[in-house]
């Protein structure tokens, strides 16, 4: 599967406009649901690590398919069949909104990379919630919100409130996206006293909501940083979010720097913004996700994002600290077998450096990687 895509299937995919293969592959999903299962078999559903236990919640596997990818939901059950741990649907806004002008998603070959300024399309988050209510996916679901575009700075608690209700008794765990580069203003919401305060309000909903849907215990509440942040914001971000007791970090989104690409000045001029995603941001990544785990230990979960292609790029993120890992710009580029085939590379690697489960291994290189 994985040769007939790469001889196949990709040069096919890559022979369209980035979005419009985007598109009509979830489509395809959406429209059969079992292809996945049909076509890659039951091993693609494997748990070689057993029950993985995250923040209150139960994962199949360490390997998730990062936001992004299905932003409506309209493919949940196709993707989960390729064999993720878990998806992370989004990111949904509380307004329905078409996002930034096209072209906004282009492909970067040379560095097996994307860059896009997509701006949260999306159809918003009650019809989100309407569409996914109820599916049963085989693994833990995950939604990422983030702030309306229409929506001032002033107001961004609010919105963010907005969505955090109407997606609430659709996820198993919630991500706060403060970190696209695509939406104006957004990353400010990273500032210490801005973040503190979106956070506070989340969580005092997330206790009241917890007590109307009569959960035991909150909501999983993560939060998603850029990979251009200081080490001094990446500090205080992280007190930020220790004091109001969030569940994870997802490290990291996007980046906009542009630094070490082999695609040439005048392609990437030609394209301009847009926050780039793939092998060139793993290393930033895997140095975050480490600096982070040598603050924490394992007081704080990372779900680390960022470049992952093969089970080696996921081991690195593993063996920096973190306990998950998420992958977009990799199903992209390497097709829908490579949750099994990372999932499968990793037990082997995990076997061979003499660990027994893959918890033992958890930020084992972290002082190194950092």
């Amino acid at each position: 599967m994985i040769n007939l895509y790469r001889s196949l299937l990709r040069p096919l995919l890559f022979s369209l406009p980035p979005e419009a293969a985007h598109q009509l592959a979830l489509k395809l999903l959406a429209l059969s649901p079992n292809l996945a299962s049909n076509l890659l078999g039951d091993r693609y559903q494997s748990s070689p690590f057993g029950k993985l236990r995250r923040f209150g919640l139960t994962f199949p596997n360490p390997v998730g398919l990062a936001a992004g990818f299905d932003k409506d939901g309209i493919a949940l059950a196709a993707l989960a069949a390729l064999g993720f741990g878990f998806i992370e649907a989004g990111t949904v806004t509380f307004h329905a909104q078409p996002g930034n002008e096209h072209p906004r998603l282009f492909r970067l070959p040379t560095d097996k990379a994307l860059i896009n300024r997509a701006g949260f399309n999306n159809e918003g988050a009650a019809a989100f919630a309407r569409r996914v209510d109820g599916h049963q996916l085989g693994c833990v679901l995950g939604v990422s919100i983030g702030k309306s575009k229409i929506a001032p700075l002033e107001t961004a608690i609010d919105d963010y409130l907005k969505s955090f209700e109407l997606v609430y008794p659709t996820a198993d765990y919630i991500a706060v996206n403060v970190s696209s580069p695509n939406t104006p203003r957004l990353r400010e919401l990273q500032q210490a006293e801005q973040l503190n305060s979106l956070l506070q309000a989340l969580q005092k909903r997330n206790r009241e909501l917890a007590t109307e849907h009569s959960r035991s215990t909150d909501m999983p509440l993560l939060v998603k940083l850029s990979p251009d942040l200081s080490d001094e914001e990446l500090a205080d971000i992280l007190n930020v979010a220790q004091q109001n007791h969030v569940s994870g970090i997802i490290a990291t989104n996007t980046t906009i720097s542009r630094e070490g690409l082999q695609t040439n000045a005048e392609t990437l001029q030609s394209i301009g913004a847009g926050g780039l995603s793939g092998a060139p941001l793993r290393e930033r990544s895997t140095k975050i996700i480490a600096a982070l785990y040598n603050i924490t230990g394992d007081t704080m979960p990372l779900i680390g994002a960022g470049g992952i292609f093969t089970a080696e790029d996921a081991w690195e993120k593993i063996s920096a600290g973190a306990s998950l890992v998420q992958i977009y710009t990799g199903l992209i580029y390497e097709g829908p077998a490579i949750a099994r085939k990372v999932n499968e590379g990793l037990r082997r690697i995990i076997s061979t450096e003499g660990f027994v489960s893959l918890d033992e291994a958890v930020g084992c290189r972290s002082r190194e990687l950092a």
